[in-house]
């Protein structure tokens, strides 16, 4: 389905689909490692299987509380979130992957959709680092001002066509679904943020950008009503 076209139950629809595609690899994993324990005898087998079981449970507990916070309505409605609790929840799902997450800015307290659009573009990078590799988090500013710089380095770090034609505002080529609704969800994030997405790339670099978009000043309101205009939504 096209962008024109996608009705909020299609944005939910396909969303839900994402967050189970991320949490069935691991559940399939605990269903595997308990029919290995209800048929077999050897111990040294049923050990195998425990640890199985026990690596995908926290893998899927840690793919769910993040899927909450990136995707969900985590906290009331209005309320501000700790970015401390985004970074444990980024830190718990990069774990036990060959991707190391580096944090930088401090913890301070941010807006829902902040905190999610901070976790969608941490989940953007580790896309475009399909190897392994950095992904370095810096967060400056506070409020309405904070500005978030995800960064990716690996080798033939990269994104795809379709990531750098939504995050560049451009008309995607291809329908959104089930692959493509992330990105698509996070350029809403943004819209909602008032900030601005830039991509920059560069040999095994991608550096993913969210800054507030630039407001009109006071002369430029005077400006724009004396025109009979009014100022644009960042």
């Amino acid at each position: 389905m096209t962008m024109a076209s996608l009705t909020p139950l299609d944005l939910a629809a396909l969303l839900c689909s994402r967050v189970c595609h991320d949490v069935i690899s691991p559940v399939g994993a605990i269903i595997n490692g308990l029919e290995v324990l209800d048929g077999e005898q050897d111990e040294e087998m049923r050990a195998v299987a425990m640890e199985l079981i026990k690596k995908s449970a926290i893998s899927a507990s840690a793919r769910l509380q993040f899927c909450r916070l990136a995707f969900g309505a985590a906290g009331s409605f209005g309320s501000l979130i700790d970015t401390g609790d985004a970074e444990k929840a980024a830190r718990d799902l990069f774990a036990n992957g060959r991707t190391v997450l580096e944090w930088g800015g401090g913890r301070r307290m941010a807006s829902r959709s902040s905190v999610k659009l901070l976790l969608n573009l941490c989940l953007i990078a580790a896309g475009a680092v399909h190897r392994g590799g950095v992904i370095a988090v810096d967060i400056s500013g506070e409020g309405n001002e904070m500005m978030i710089r995800v960064e990716a380095r690996g080798t033939n770090a990269r994104l795809s066509h379709s990531a750098a034609d939504f995050l560049s505002n451009a008309l995607p080529k291809e329908p959104i679904d089930g692959h493509s609704i992330q990105l698509y969800f996070t350029t809403l994030l943004a819209h909602e943020c008032q900030a601005t997405l830039n991509v920059s790339t560069s040999p095994e670099n991608v550096t993913l950008t969210a800054a507030p978009a630039p407001r009109l000043g006071d002369s430029e309101m005077v400006a724009a009503r004396s025109t009979g205009g009014s100022p644009a939504a960042g």
